[in-house]
């Protein structure tokens, strides 16, 4: 197993030069060249004076430059920072502000964009634009400009020495509840992350991974590291339309696709050609509970492609999947541990849960992070010693305390209940919204849905549900209470149901609830008096 990241790169490079890494629309990339301009990015970084574990951000949608800038920076020592390309100038300066960055790859348009907050960021020097050079660089603040066609171009001195256990990547939550956090990444975390991904996906040489996600997300940059230790390429996609994700699947004869709940949803209600039901040998989901539903739209529409229902932590990279061959008996569960992973499901005190008792999941072994940047409170309330380990050991081994209620069931198989932040209580009870939603699903009548508690002056919370409708002008509001009424008890039925076009989303693509819970905070207060 390679050391570090950047060597996935190098050691396909010498096996197979010939193999494409990467395409982005009709542009392709084998390990070869990927390596060699990997390698030249990595001079360039060196030339500025990058210093070992250095930070270099990379504020670009999905491109060859994306992908060689993030490996380089592994190569010249450094630490990159991949920063969503859909957060505005406000977001991705306090983003470069946290954590130091020292250099910036972006674009022109970018640049501009960004030029507001540019001022405010005393660490960064240099400011590295890809477009090709057509007219002189502009003049940014006190920060230099170069273009990305120069950067290789001087010989550097070897690269600092890293080891597995340096930081490689620090990945900035999507900040729903405030500033977004750095989850700050080890060599060892994300190469554990991508063997184990790719062992139990079955990854291989021939493979062709649609890359979908944000790059700035960890199951988006697992598909890029998935690819590379299976010598597989990986396709670079930045979608408007679910179904362009389709077409691609068919054109690219795309055989593994990794989306969140809010792009299966979609997918599911769409028709696939013969070209993408043949080479699509599997799916996987995560980023959030997958709906019955969907889950059995999408075995419909894709009989002989292989589903797996997975769980991760931007903190521990990956956590749990279920394998394909239990998904009909346990479509609800995420799973077990991957490999070279221990959960536990442990009650306050840190005690193990019985099965079928609801308690926090802790997540231990070598995915674990190195904790959040520059944020010694948020680390020490969820990276916290192994529950259960000897009380003489003199330096106890650290877990991710996830936040997350879960349960097992008598075989060990895992079932979410919802974020301990995220449980709704009324009237004394405690309510999982994902409960509640595979409710709202199952009715047929709506194509996402959301369950939020809303302070409630009698109840403590109400049950409130946000859906958009699968048919906008046929919805019946008094229909799907009705069905909710014949499926919940009376505690759990939503107090309101309101119907939207869409929903708020995070950067990451999921669904924004806090969003929706702060503009829905006064729903009920004209009962309060």
């Amino acid at each position: 197993m390679p050391g570090l990241l950047h060597d996935l790169i190098i050691q396909q490079a010498a096996q197979r030069p010939a193999a494409v890494a990467i395409v982005h629309r009709r542009q392709a990339l084998c390990y070869e060249d990927l390596a060699a301009q990997m390698q030249a990015a990595a001079q360039g970084f060196c030339r500025l004076g990058l210093s070992r574990l250095e930070r270099v951000a990379v504020y670009l949608p999905k491109r060859p430059e994306t992908v060689i800038a993030l490996f380089s920076t592994s190569l010249a020592g450094g630490v990159f920072v991949p920063i969503n390309p859909l957060l505005k100038a406000e977001q991705v300066g306090h983003i470069l502000r946290d954590c130091n960055a020292r250099v910036l790859v972006t674009s022109r348009d970018r640049a501009a964009l960004l030029e507001p907050v540019l001022s405010q960021c005393h660490d960064l020097c240099f400011l590295i634009l890809v477009d090709p050079v057509n007219h002189d660089l502009p003049h940014l603040h006190h920060i230099e400009t170069l273009d990305w066609q120069s950067l290789g171009s001087v010989a550097y001195p070897p690269a600092p020495r890293n080891i597995d256990m340096d930081m490689a990547a620090i990945l900035y939550t999507s900040g729903s509840t405030g500033k977004p956090k750095g989850v700050v990444l080890s060599h060892r975390n994300m190469l554990t992350g991508a063997h184990s991904v790719a062992e139990y996906l079955g990854n291989h040489a021939s493979d062709r991974l649609l890359a979908v996600l944000p790059l700035s997300f960890d199951a988006g940059l697992s598909q890029l590291t998935t690819a590379f230790v299976a010598g597989a390429r990986a396709v670079l996609m930045d979608y408007l339309l679910a179904r362009d994700v389709i077409t691609t699947v068919a054109q690219e004869g795309i055989t593994g696709l990794t989306g969140v709940p809010s792009l299966w949803v979609q997918l599911a209600q769409l028709p696939w050609p013969a070209a993408a039901q043949e080479s699509l040998r599997y799916i996987a989901n995560t980023g959030g509970h997958l709906p019955r539903a969907a889950v059995d739209a999408l075995r419909q529409a894709l009989p002989n492609t292989r589903p797996f229902l997975m769980y991760g932590l931007t903190e521990a990279f990956r956590s749990t999947y279920l394998p394909p061959e239990e998904v009909d008996r346990r479509p609800d569960s995420i799973g077990k541990a991957i490999p070279n992973a221990e959960v536990m499901v442990v009650r306050e005190d840190g005690s193990l849960c019985a099965p079928g008792e609801p308690g926090e999941l802790v997540h231990r072994g070598s995915l674990v992070a190195l904790g959040y940047w520059n944020n010694p409170e948020k680390t020490a309330q969820h990276f916290r010693p192994v529950p259960g380990q000897p009380p003489g050991l003199p330096l106890p081994e650290i877990a991710v305390w996830s936040g997350d209620t879960v349960r097992t069931d008598e075989d060990g198989f895992l079932y979410f209940i919802g974020r301990q932040d995220d449980t709704i209580k009324t009237s004394g009870y405690r309510i999982s919204p994902t409960e509640v939603e595979e409710i709202l699903y199952a009715s047929g009548l709506v194509a996402e849905a959301a369950a939020l508690g809303i302070p409630h002056p009698v109840l403590g919370q109400a049950v409130v549900a946000v859906v958009k409708p699968l048919r906008e002008e046929s919805f019946d509001v008094t229909a799907m209470l009705i069905h909710c009424k014949r499926h919940l008890p009376n505690f759990m039925v939503p107090l309101r149901i309101i119907p939207r076009t869409a929903l708020p989303r995070n950067p990451n693509g999921k669904l924004d609830r806090r969003e929706l819970v702060n503009e829905l905070q006064t729903l009920f207060q004209e009962n309060s008096s």
